[in-house]
């Protein structure tokens, strides 16, 4: 994965301030007149070139390792899913995106696309050291995007990696790169009925307590007309349905189309590739896409 050539040398940080405190750090610079304000006030994106964030080494813990698979459909194992890892650099996500010198609100930037590269499993009980770094922005046909590279490493070893993209819409650049492109692939006839709690519970465990995923009066508050399924929920949740052949090393790439509204329901499709397995979630009335992606062996 490309880095993003943040030159700051990492700023530490200590995740646990809480959920309310990160959501209104998140929310201040949404506000007419408090947006404004010194301290709030977001700096301009000409301006940015880079922030990297670490956070002390958190060793990986079984309780919430299972909490994890559980609300995301994986096994309960002796290694973390592919897709745990976030759950400790996603902190740094967000303390990132409440730093005032990034040009973007928290809210109403959107999840794009999502690359996950796992170098070998990691166990239950390992310590990780996590850094995320964000560089300069760059165009989009629908906007601007940022792309937060996450490395988790086990002393020198880098044992996980992830680029995840986030869009910040306005005007954009019709010349600009669109993002991925996957090969088609058709629904298999598994539809997963998904409840209206899901948001919640998933929220619990990964710390990502956005309006838009909890509650119906809270996600219609920013244009929502109820809550939806976290992204990286609906990646995870394709991951376990497909972790029996995925090899100990793998990159998992997957691009977020159409919101999954909760309750409600999702059709799985699945197709086996020369070097990996391509993977969708569908609306199972209308096939609209929610995600595509597939897998590549290392």
């Amino acid at each position: 994965m490309a880095g993003t050539g943040a030159p700051q040398s990492p700023r530490l940080v200590t995740p646990g301030s809480g959920a309310v405190p990160t959501l209104l750090k998140a929310a201040l610079p949404s506000i007419p007149v408090v947006g404004s304000l010194p301290g709030v006030r977001k700096g301009p994106a000409s301006s940015f070139s880079g922030l990297t964030f670490t956070r002390p080494p958190v060793t990986v813990e079984r309780a919430h390792v299972e909490a994890y698979a559980e609300v995301c459909g994986f096994p309960s194992k002796d290694t973390a899913p592919l897709t745990y890892p976030h759950m400790l650099a996603f902190p740094l996500h967000m303390a990132i995106m409440t730093e005032p010198s990034f040009p973007a609100p928290a809210i109403g930037t959107v999840h794009l696309e999502n690359a996950v590269t796992g170098h070998r499993p990691v166990a239950v009980g390992e310590s990780l050291a996590v850094t995320t770094s964000v560089g300069a922005p760059r165009p989009h046909p629908k906007g601007t995007v940022y792309e937060f590279v996450a490395e988790a490493r086990v002393g020198e070893e880098l044992v996980w990696e992830s680029t995840s993209t986030y869009l910040r819409r306005g005007r954009g650049d019709a010349d600009a790169p669109g993002g991925y492109s996957f090969p088609h692939t058709s629904p298999n006839g598994t539809v997963w009925r998904l409840p209206g709690d899901l948001g919640r519970r998933y929220a619990a465990v990964s710390g990502d307590h956005n309006p838009i995923h909890l509650y119906p009066w809270t996600a219609k508050a920013l244009g929502f007309p109820r809550q939806i399924a976290h992204g990286m929920w609906s990646l995870a949740r394709c991951v376990a349905a497909i972790e029996n052949r995925l090899p100990d090393a793998v990159r998992v790439d997957a691009a977020f189309k159409k919101p999954i509204l909760l309750p409600g329901s999702v059709e799985l499709g699945t197709r086996v590739l020369d070097d990996g397995i391509a993977f969708a979630l569908t609306n199972p009335r209308s096939g609209a896409p929610h995600v595509v992606g597939r897998s590549t062996a290392l």
